[in-house]
């Protein structure tokens, strides 16, 4: 265990809140994992307050307050229909009916949901942190005299813009302006919850600029990575190429590494893994068959940690092939593992690989097929970006470093608070 926090504050209560907690892809839940590890490790009290899926808490002593939705969109069943019984009260018709309209409810729904329990818990908590929920009810915190501080990892405007670009014909469009709908209550949100910390200047300026967001009030917060997991160990497959997707979305830009793999293996003995799970039939499964790349790539899912440490520490070279990050965690992770990572020079990719990787330009598969040429044919470049890629995260990423930053601005959050009480007159 890290020392316990030894700040003259003391130890806090702490209300983790999440609307979905994937543990092992996607931001959130990744983020969620490991901070709220380090918060226990300071001494801190942590409780989680999640939908589905829930996460994976790596502490006994973190509490896990289970917000249970409708599960639309489990991995098995999405848009499913759910019985007559499983309806509880009107939030979840709410729910069924935002999505039976094309909507997104999830953040909207678990806001009202953790509002509700945080009224009949507040005396449980010295301060709430929301993992990138920006619904209508985190407006209700603020009148539980509860502080919260707000995590955006990046504002989904921009997975709503490139998704808009890449739709094809009036019907598919209108769709998507439908499933993004919850943008706007998010901006509205962000504009009104108080303090948010997000994790690179890029995140930073693009909150100003789509959530108009006072830049005085965003304050930036790198993430970290944990080295127990991502680390290099020893021998690598030959040709192997390795990337990991979130979501089967053009933001991820699979199918530009899926085109370029197609170009690099009429010459070189190369295939790629791809950590996701594309969507049945989706555009990534009728690419791979129109490329024809058969056993050359491969996706996995739902593998361990050790697991996904050891496929990343695998890999001759690691892709992150976006079209934009606010972040990512998967460059950091590649690095960590000691894997020369070529990279997109796109959002905050830069920012956080420096001048430890090969950036390329965002959708371009002639430069990254030829990046890709050029790495698996020199051993030599491959070792000295792996080498530099390592020394970068060991010099700026790391999660009780995160954690102990974190706490100072759950304590100031606190002081504000206190300071408008006094302000108000209250005791």
């Amino acid at each position: 265990m890290a020392d316990t926090e030894e700040s003259s504050g003391g130890p806090l209560r702490v209300a983790l809140l999440s609307y979905r907690s994937k543990p092992h892809c996607g931001g959130q839940g990744v983020y969620l994992r490991h901070l709220s590890r380090e918060l226990a490790d300071l001494g801190h009290t942590v409780e989680v307050l999640s939908g589905q899926p829930y996460p994976e808490l790596d502490r006994d002593e973190i509490t896990l307050t289970k917000i249970p939705s409708l599960d639309l969109y489990r991995d098995e069943d999405p848009f499913r229909t759910p019985a007559l019984r499983e309806f509880r009260d009107w939030i979840d018709v709410l729910e069924f009916a935002h999505m039976k309209t094309g909507g997104f409810p999830e953040p909207l729904t678990f806001s009202l949901r953790v509002v509700r329990e945080l009224r009949r818990r507040r005396r449980d908590f010295d301060v709430a942190h929301d993992n990138q929920v920006l619904g209508l009810g985190n407006l209700g915190i603020g009148r539980l005299d509860l502080p919260l501080v707000t995590s955006i990892h990046h504002p989904i405007s921009v997975d709503r813009r490139i998704e808009l670009e890449a739709a094809r014909g009036i019907r598919q469009n209108l769709g998507k302006r439908r499933w993004y709908g919850f943008v706007a209550m998010q901006s509205q949100v962000a504009r009104r919850i108080g303090p948010v910390l997000t994790v690179s200047e890029s995140s930073k300026v693009d909150i100003v600029k789509d959530f108009r967001v006072d830049p005085r009030d965003i304050e930036i917060l790198p993430l970290g990575v944990d080295t127990r997991i991502f680390h290099p160990r020893g021998e690598r497959v030959p040709g192997r190429i390795v990337a990991m997707a979130s979501a089967d979305a053009p933001i991820k830009g699979v199918d530009v590494l899926l085109r370029a793999v197609a170009k690099v293996a009429t010459e070189r003995d190369v295939h790629v893994i791809v950590v996701s799970r594309p969507q049945k039939d989706g555009p990534t499964a009728k690419l791979v068959r129109e490329l024809a790349l058969g056993e050359r790539v491969r996706f996995v899912s739902g593998i361990s940690d050790e697991e996904l440490g050891e496929l990343l520490a695998s890999a001759e070279t690691a892709v992150v092939p976006s079209r934009y990050e606010g972040f990512s965690l998967p460059a950091v992770e590649h690095m960590a593992s000691g894997t020369p990572l070529v990279a997109s020079r796109a959002g905050a990719l830069p920012e956080v690989v420096g001048d430890a990787g090969i950036l390329v330009k965002p959708g371009d598969v002639e430069e990254l097929a030829a990046t890709l040429r050029r790495l698996h044919d020199s051993p030599s470049e491959r070792a000295r970006a792996g080498e530099a890629g390592l020394a970068r995260v060991q010099r700026r990423f790391a999660w009780p470093a995160v954690a102990r930053a974190t706490v100072e601005h759950y304590r100031a959050a606190i002081d504000q608070q206190r300071y408008r009480r006094m302000a108000a007159g209250g005791a």
